[in-house]
């Protein structure tokens, strides 16, 4: 079992946050533009040290939920991407707009709860204070009580309120204006944030837009506070980036691991391994840029479709800017739909230009693909998925030594221990659960009642401490149950 990958607490958040803005729609600035904005606010509005501690880390963790209800969007929206940027935009005279309100109805109160179960159990797991993991589970709070999952306002940090308050300032200025902005945060001045905080954002926004748009001098004043421990296990981001399509849960593990196996029976360096390992857990980062939609479509894909497809691993690659330690292993996971003929996503780079970790990482996501359920078809067999696998290396596409390392193993194991109790069977009713199966299908594959499975699914979230069957698929999969 390969022990879990430290990775520093500070580069974890840059990467939700990077994640968290592609799932929104919105400019991979956009939380790292709200942090300092919230800073400001903060200052001007002489909050208290520990909100100003807090603030930097709510605002890049604000969206750390968010892939976590990307199918529930997708299933009421349809593109789960642009009808959370639309929601996001606040345009009221926009008809769109007023359907999106429709479609959503009162389904907002379940999404807001998958939302801030997830990005509390994430906070949680990165041992920042009780504050950002508060503000964290209360993060659609509205100042008068009004917020889709908290009734009152009492007990909310400040740190909620200033924090919208900010993205307001964010996203409206971009989209429609600074003056409709500040319009639009005058209107909203006691309902969604408390009105001497709005009236501070009135009076500087100008200002520090200009700061901000001058030249990114200002991302040197963001500050955090220290995390005792200062590591999280990488394979976090792995999870929280798998729970955008359900069955996804998993994915990014099981190639890291073939990845790293694969590069050891080459006879590869450890250190190369390492770095095979890490770049399979960070390859589908981008793929928090591309609809659900697209990635459920069974049949021909548009071109635009197909184009999306294409600048996921782009995604990935311009993560690399923001990431820090991680930078490297993003980079390397961006080679995973490259093929050594020239035929791949992005580059379309061919031969020697694709370096051994992302030919390694290119043959480990498809052995793990092509034996892995789709919505489009079945799960192949270990002998027909080498089948496959022989074929691209024949077709010039695969690396050879790459391919059938990664295929000379068995796959990646699905669970490696069991810390929590649960049962054989809730394991292998909750595997499915996880997978986005109804209880029904759930029941049908497994040859018991849906009943039966209610009561495993019950058992499961009471012994995991969850409410969401994402935040339990989350909290299983760090615990290697799936």
């Amino acid at each position: 079992m390969t022990p879990d990958t430290p990775c520093s607490v500070t580069d974890t958040m840059h990467a939700l946050a990077y994640i968290g803005d592609l799932t929104m729609g919105q400019p991979t600035d956009h939380s790292l533009r709200t942090a300092w904005l919230a800073s400001r606010i903060a200052e001007a509005a002489g909050c208290g040290d520990a909100d100003c501690a807090a603030i930097p880390q709510v605002a890049l963790l604000r969206w750390s939920g968010c892939t976590a209800n990307a199918p529930e969007f997708s299933e009421l929206l349809g593109n789960d991407i642009e009808g959370r940027a639309l929601m996001m935009s606040q345009r009221l005279d926009d008809p769109a707009f007023a359907l999106l309100g429709q479609r959503l109805g009162g389904d907002m109160q379940r999404l807001a709860e998958i939302h801030c179960e997830v990005s509390g159990d994430v906070a949680r797991m990165l041992n920042v204070s009780d504050d950002v993991e508060h503000a964290l589970r209360s993060i659609f709070a509205s100042n008068d009580g009004g917020g889709p999952n908290h009734g009152r306002k009492e007990g909310v940090p400040a740190s909620v309120f200033i924090v919208a308050l900010a993205s307001d300032v964010e996203v409206l200025s971009r989209v429609q204006g600074l003056e409709r902005a500040l319009s639009i945060i005058v209107h909203k001045s006691g309902h969604a944030y408390p009105a001497a905080l709005a009236a501070v954002a009135v009076r500087h926004a100008q200002q520090w837009l200009e700061i901000l748009d001058r030249d990114e001098s200002w991302y040197a004043d963001l500050a955090f506070e220290a995390v005792a421990g200062g590591v999280v296990p990488l394979e976090l981001l792995a999870d929280v980036i798998d729970l955008k399509l359900p069955w996804m849960t998993g994915y990014s593990r099981r190639v890291a691991e073939a990845a790293r196996c694969a590069a050891l029976v080459m006879g590869l360096e450890a250190e190369t391994a390492q770095r095979c390992y890490r770049a399979g857990l960070l390859h589908g980062i981008g793929r928090a840029s591309v609809p659900n939609t697209v990635w459920n479509t069974v049949g021909r894909l548009s071109a635009a479709a197909k184009e999306q497809l294409r600048l996921a691993p782009y995604w990935t690659s311009r993560a690399t800017a923001r990431l820090g330690t991680l930078s490297d292993d993003a980079y390397l996971g961006s080679y995973a739909a490259e093929r050594l003929d020239g035929s791949g996503a992005f580059r379309a780079c061919a031969g020697a230009a694709i370096p051994v970790e992302g030919r390694i990482v290119a043959a480990a996501t498809a052995w793990v693909a092509l034996q892995s359920a789709r919505p489009w078809r079945a799960a192949m067999t270990p002998e027909q998925a080498r089948a496959v696998l022989e074929s691209e290396v024949a077709s010039g596409r695969f690396d050879v030594g790459a391919a059938r390392a990664v295929a000379g193993g068995a796959m990646p194991p699905v669970a490696d221990h069991n810390d929590i109790m649960l049962t054989e069977r809730e394991i292998e009713v909750f595997r499915g659960i996880s997978l986005g199966q109804t209880n029904k299908e759930v029941a049908r594959s497994l040859a018991i009642s849906p009943s039966t499975v209610r009561t495993h699914v019950e058992n499961v979230f009471r012994k995991l401490g969850c409410t969401t069957r994402a935040a339990a698929t989350l909290k299983a999969s760090t615990l290697r149950l799936l």
